[in-house]
C-alpha cells in the first residue's frame, strides 16, 4: 500500500511539472536570457527626509535619510559610528544606535557594538524615487 502511495504521488509531480513546463515564465528581468549580460540600471535620485522616514510597523528597523555613498563597512571599519555611536551622537546631531545593538547573542550587555549589529546595511536601507517593479498594496500598520 505505501509503494502504491508513493507512485502516486511521484506521478502527480511529475504530470505538475510536464504541465508547467510549457507555461511562459514571466521574470521581472523581462526577456533577457539568464546567458546573456544584463543592461546597466539607471541610477536612481537618493531620497533625503530631515528627520528620517515614518516606520511601517513597530519594530521596523529605521530607513536611512542621508547619503552613505562615501561609508565604509569592513571587518577593521565601520564609518556609521563616526556619527551613530554613544560617544558621538549628541555632537553630529544624529539619532543614537539602539540598546539592542549592544546586546551579543547569549543576552549579555556589551561596551562595544555588537558583532551581530555591526553591518549595519544589512537592515537598514536607503530611499529612491523609483516605481515599485510590482502592483502593490501594501499598507503599514499605524
Amino acid at each position: 500500500m505505501k509503494k502504491l502511495l508513493e507512485i502516486l504521488v511521484i506521478g502527480v509531480v511529475l504530470s505538475a511539472v510536464s504541465f508547467n513546463s510549457s507555461a511562459e515564465i514571466k521574470s521581472l528581468r523581462g526577456p533577457v536570457s539568464l546567458d546573456d549580460e544584463s543592461e546597466m540600471f539607471d541610477k536612481r535620485k537618493l531620497v533625503k527626509q530631515k528627520g528620517g522616514f515614518e516606520r511601517s510597523f513597530k519594530i521596523q528597523p529605521p530607513l536611512i535619510p542621508h547619503e552613505t555613498e562615501k561609508d565604509k563597512i569592513t571587518l577593521q571599519t565601520n564609518t556609521c559610528m563616526k556619527c551613530h555611536s554613544k560617544k558621538n551622537h549628541e555632537k553630529e546631531k544624529a539619532p543614537e544606535i539602539g540598546e539592542s545593538h549592544y546586546v551579543d547573542r547569549d543576552g549579555n550587555v556589551l561596551e562595544k557594538l555588537s558583532t551581530r549589529r555591526y553591518f549595519c546595511n544589512q537592515c537598514h536601507a536607503n530611499q529612491v524615487d523609483a516605481q515599485p517593479l510590482v502592483d502593490n498594496e501594501f499598507a503599514g500598520a499605524k
